[in-house]
C-alpha cells in the first residue's frame, strides 16, 4: 500500500477505474456462517452503522444505481451480500449495525454472523469501516473498531456525506478521525473521504481496491 497520505498517480487510478467499469453482480446471499460461499477471490468488506451510506457506496462504485438497494430504512440489509467484480474481486455488503428497532435477538444474530465471517474468512483483504463525516466515529463505531482491533483484521475508516460537510472544516474532519484510528492497532493509517452523492474520493477509493485486488 502506499505510504500515508501519498496519492496514487493516473496509472494506479486508471487501474481502478477500469476495474470497476467491468461486470459486477451478485453472487450470494449469505444469513448463517454454513451459508458461506467458498472463499476463492479477494474480499472487500464494507461494514458500517445503519444509514452511513454502504449501499449507496457500493453503486457509486461499481457506477450501479440498484446494485445493492438504497432504502430510507435502516435495517434493510439483514445478511451478507457478496457481489462478484469482473471474477477478480469480491464486495462484501453486510447488515448495519446500531440499528435498535431490529431486535435485540436478529441483532445479536447479525453480530455473531459478522464476528465469525471477520475471524475467519482467509480470503479477506481489508474491511472498509464506514462513518458519517457529519458525526465522526460514534460509541458503537469504536466499540467495533475493538473487535476488527482484537480479531487482527486489517481495516480502513471511509468518512461517507463528506459534501455535507462544509468546505472550510473538512480537512479538520478528515484530520480528527485520523487521530482516532492512531490509536488503534488493525486500523489503516489513511483515512478516505467519500460522497456517493459528487463522486469526491470514489476514484482513489477505486485505485485503493483494485491494488488489493493485485495483490
Amino acid at each position: 500500500m502506499p505510504d500515508p497520505g501519498q496519492e496514487f498517480d493516473s496509472a494506479a487510478i486508471e487501474a481502478g477505474r477500469l476495474l470497476f467499469a467491468k461486470p459486477c453482480g451478485f453472487a450470494a446471499g449469505v444469513a448463517a456462517e454454513a451459508q458461506l460461499p467458498p472463499a476463492r477471490l479477494p474480499e472487500i468488506a464494507v461494514l458500517g452503522r445503519s444509514n452511513v451510506g454502504k449501499s449507496s457506496l457500493l453503486n457509486a462504485l461499481t457506477g450501479r444505481r440498484q446494485l445493492a438497494r438504497v432504502s430510507v430504512t435502516p435495517g434493510r440489509t439483514q445478511q451478507l451480500n457478496f457481489f462478484e467484480l469482473a471474477g477478480r474481486l469480491a464486495l462484501v455488503d453486510m447488515p448495519g449495525y446500531g440499528y435498535n428497532a431490529a431486535g435485540k435477538a436478529r441483532a445479536a444474530a447479525w453480530t455473531r454472523l459478522i464476528e465469525r465471517y471477520l475471524a475467519g474468512r482467509p480470503t479477506l483483504k481489508r474491511v472498509l469501516l464506514l462513518i458519517d463525516a457529519r458525526h465522526g466515529p460514534k460509541p458503537v463505531d469504536r466499540a467495533w473498531m475493538k473487535r476488527l482491533d482484537k480479531a487482527a483484521q486489517s481495516y480502513q475508516l471511509v468518512l461517507t456525506k463528506i459534501d455535507k460537510v462544509a468546505p472550510a472544516a473538512r480537512d479538520a474532519t478528515v484530520e480528527a478521525v485520523a487521530e482516532v484510528a492512531a490509536r488503534h492497532p488493525a486500523a489503516h493509517p489513511t483515512i478516505l473521504a467519500t460522497s456517493a452523492e459528487t463522486g469526491e474520493g470514489i476514484e482513489t477509493l477505486r485505485a485503493t481496491l483494485a491494488e488489493l485486488a493485485a495483490n
